[in-house]
């Protein structure tokens, strides 16, 4: 997870990892700043335990999405959100304190045997099935992203949207990945420090293809960040998770 002191977000001020325009994406590249409210931010939230529930304000400690599945019950984010006890809430939308599209509780966890076994960095991503609420899942309440296996890495650029544990709205930046060694990809952008741990890779077409993880847990420093490169254990572990195993 990350472990960086938050420094001060600047909101507006373009920052030297890039000042261009993308060629096949919004731009400038590299820029972090406060996610506005949308549909697509909307499928970003908080997780926080279960006794938190009724006092998110500081209380939250990663960051999850939902992506589409069969059931409209699923989330992403790294493994080692997931890995410690106790119970769960998903707060999809989250913004100072409030849970505009309700709090859904963590019915069933999935991650994959490298973390289980050995915390195997290659391996920090999982999935949680959400309880349903008045016989409707999550996505009926907010959408959901694609999640996609075998994206090339850097093919498009990407937008990471995360929470910050020390504020209280996401925070959103667009750039193109690049490879990493040992099945991790990177990612250059300001500000993401602890709390973001679990935010999606979204590139076109609202397709996942990342999440905030793997190496060194998501990166030692607030301007690079990494995820695993979705592969065939990734779309494993997808199905287990749709067919409830």
């Amino acid at each position: 997870m990350k472990r960086t002191v938050f420094t001060v977000l600047a909101l507006l001020a373009v920052t030297s990892a890039s000042v261009a325009a993308a060629d096949d994406g919004p731009g400038p590249l590299g820029v972090t700043a406060v996610a506005p409210k949308s549909p697509q931010s909307a499928r970003v939230g908080v997780l926080a335990g279960a006794d938190k529930a009724g006092d998110l304000t500081g209380n939250h400690f990663c960051t999850a999405s939902v992506v589409h599945s069969p059931n409209r019950d699923l989330i992403l984010t790294a493994a080692h959100c997931l890995s410690g006890g106790g119970d769960l809430v998903f707060v999809p939308g989250y913004r100072d304190g409030r849970a505009p599209y309700g709090v859904w509780k963590v019915k069933r966890r999935f991650l994959p045997d490298g973390w289980v076994k050995g915390q195997d960095e290659g391996s920090d991503m999982a999935f949680a099935v959400l309880a349903p609420q008045g016989g409707k899942g999550v996505e009926d309440a907010v959408g959901a992203n694609r999640f996609v296996t075998g994206a090339a890495t850097g093919a498009a650029v990407v937008t990471v949207t995360g929470y910050p544990d020390v504020r209280e709205a996401p925070i959103s930046c667009t750039n193109r990945p690049h490879a990493h060694s040992g099945g991790q990809q990177r990612i250059d952008c300001p500000e993401f420090t602890g709390g973001t741990s679990g935010s999606p890779w979204v590139g076109g077409d609202q397709q996942v293809v990342g999440v905030l993880g793997g190496h060194e847990q998501g990166g030692a420093t607030a301007d690079t960040s990494y995820s695993v490169v979705f592969g065939a254990a990734a779309a494993k572990l997808y199905k287990d998770a749709v067919v409830g195993r």
